[in-house]
């Protein structure tokens, strides 16, 4: 695998780390390839029970390497092309991982790069990132499902303004708004997130998979179509093995021991 992406292995933790450090981790080319093979490895690896995604260096991602898209060197580049090739599977592998995903924000997330993270399951910064929707600054609309994202995390209103005026956002404001789970300090971050993403690991995996298919569902179904489909899932759930064993455990007194089955 391309030396742009680094994927670690911790039991069932899989550590996916954007490492263009001179380059604030901006993706090219071989990074989106990197990327989407350690994503889909991690969604088909059954060993795989979580996935914890950061970037190396002082800065999350900075989106797209514009040095790739630069029109003053020729052809106009098609940059729905760039979406439909790359960050849309990015974010959909994201979406649809079977597993529960974590981002751990350590610096700058702008552009698509802010977006990817938001697109993980939970997201955890230090206070001293910052999240930027920095299309505007160079003409171009929030992308790699980021008008969607923000619009149901915040509202329009603010989805509005994040997009139009590209402030940075600090980690804080962005905690206190509901845009990411919550912010800690710069020092405590990558404890705090591998002492997370490891919980969840060890976790009943196969019900929280049928968690987030619930959520996902929940920013569009009425109220009637929720309750069927919670009737559905927990059908589901109640029938894996970390269910009778969540039971039993429960029953004994003693902690869980979850298979994600």
């Amino acid at each position: 695998m391309s030396d742009t992406i680094l994927v670690t292995t911790d039991g069932p933790l899989r550590m996916i780390t954007l490492n263009r450090p001179d380059k604030l981790n901006a993706f090219n080319e071989e990074m989106h390839l990197a990327f989407r093979a350690a994503l889909q490895s991690a969604h088909d690896d059954e060993s795989c029970r979580a996935v914890l995604l950061t970037g190396a260096g002082r800065g999350f991602c900075a989106g797209q390497d514009l040095g790739d898209r630069d029109p003053a060197k020729g052809e106009i580049p098609d940059l729905g092309e760039t979406l439909r090739n790359f960050f849309n599977p990015h974010i959909r592998l994201i979406r649809d991982m079977p597993k529960p995903t974590i981002a751990a924000v350590n610096g700058a997330a702008a552009g698509a790069g802010a977006n990817i993270a938001l697109a993980c399951d939970i997201v955890l910064a230090a206070r001293g990132a910052k999240f930027l929707q920095a299309f505007a600054r160079i003409g171009l609309i929030p992308d790699a499902g980021g008008s969607w994202t923000l619009t149901r995390l915040v509202g329009p209103a603010r989805a509005r303004a994040l997009a139009m005026l590209a402030e940075p956002l600090p980690a804080e404001t962005a905690a206190e708004w509901g845009l990411i789970w919550k912010a800690v300090d710069d020092d405590l971050l990558m404890a705090e997130a591998l002492e997370m993403a490891g919980k969840l690991a060890n976790g009943p995996t196969a019900g929280l998979a049928l968690t987030k298919q619930a959520v996902r569902a929940a920013t569009e179904n009425t109220l009637e179509e929720q309750l069927d489909l919670e009737a559905a899932l927990q059908s589901r759930a109640g029938a894996t093995d970390d269910y009778r064993e969540g039971v039993t455990a429960f029953l004994e007194k003693r902690p869980p021991r979850f298979t994600g089955r």
